[in-house]
């Protein structure tokens, strides 16, 4: 089965998800947000690793589904902790329903994940369980740093790459570890699989930063400059303060200790100071980095080279996101 035919079995899988009916408050808001759909990269991932590895779709279905599931349980409780009204262009489930039920039902949601990812082959079960449970920790030790962040004056880039390594890149590289030893890889090349998706997802996240201010709104699909307004942290600012001098770090302070109506010419003006400091150029490179360290982890493994090719592809589908 190639790449297209793992999206449509998951999206199949999700809609066949046995969840209970009552009470319709705590499971309705459960078949909601997964009903809302999204790139499912990270299943994808785990059955492109298990069919890396010579496995069965089979093999890896019920956990590719527990990624997923546990994903958009992180997104759930983000949302509230975000206060944020929209996911994927539709009202959140804090909104919909309220902040009570969206907690409980990320809650169950967590326990579907855990029962999902037992359903592994027995004589992997326990590797696959230590690689969810320490990863699941891993991403809310990330959240819990970026939330430190909103109130931390100093943040060094070490520090953002840390950050973003726990919140966004272990989940795929877990997905790619849990797929291979699914599929029967051996424990040293599911971790290789490991670390070459956490570089994937560190590249991707600081590409998510760059696009956020120099790319096509149309094409990335969210108003340009979402992180400036809101004065996040961002590889880009970190790097700003960094490289700039006493004069441009006055100018950045100034445009980022305001809250415009009409916030405009304050993300013009950050825009412009980023430029001048090469902060998009360098910013792509260090992305490039790491997907090209991705990239020679997975190609230097001895599995079967049209199927690393399949999943090295896969991961540059997220290199080549439109600016």
């Amino acid at each position: 089965m190639d790449i297209h035919g793992f999206r449509t079995l998951i999206e199949s899988e999700i809609k066949g998800l046995e969840i209970p009916k009552v009470p319709a408050e705590l499971y309705e808001p459960v078949r909601y947000i997964l009903s809302l759909g999204g790139k499912r990269l990270r299943p994808q991932l785990l059955l492109t690793a298990c069919h890396l590895a010579g496995g069965s779709e089979k093999d890896a279905i019920a956990p590719a589904l527990g990624i997923e599931v546990f994903h958009n349980f992180t997104l759930l409780h983000d949302d509230i902790m975000d206060n944020a009204p929209l996911r994927r262009n539709q009202p959140t489930v804090h909104e919909k329903w309220n902040t009570s039920i969206a907690i409980l039902s990320g809650d169950v949601m967590y326990t579907l994940a855990c029962s999902l990812m037992s359903q592994a082959p027995d004589h992997k079960l326990r590797k696959v369980l230590d690689v969810f449970f320490s990863n699941a920790a891993a991403v809310c030790e990330g959240q819990q740093l970026d939330m430190n962040f909103e109130t931390q004056t100093n943040v060094s880039q070490a520090e953002y790459l840390e950050m973003i390594r726990l919140k966004t890149a272990v989940l795929l590289g877990a997905s790619l570890q849990i797929g291979a030893l699914c599929g029967g890889a051996s424990e040293e090349d599911a971790q290789v699989l490991y670390q070459a998706g956490c570089n994937a997802g560190i590249a991707f996240q600081l590409q998510d930063d760059l696009l956020d201010v120099f790319g096509d709104p149309k094409a990335v699909g969210k108003r340009a400059g979402g992180d400036i307004v809101s004065n996040k942290k961002t590889i880009l600012k970190i790097k700003a303060l960094e490289k700039a001098d006493q004069q441009l770090r006055e100018q950045l302070s100034h445009w980022y200790s305001l809250s415009p109506d009409n916030p405009d010419e304050k993300i013009a003006e950050v825009r412009r100071i980023f430029s001048l400091l090469g902060l998009d150029k360098e910013t792509e490179a260090l992305a490039d980095k790491y997907f090209a360290s991705s990239t020679a982890l997975i190609q230097g493994l001895s599995f079967v080279q049209n199927r690393k090719d399949i999943l090295t592809g896969l991961l540059n589908q997220l290199r080549t996101r439109t600016f």
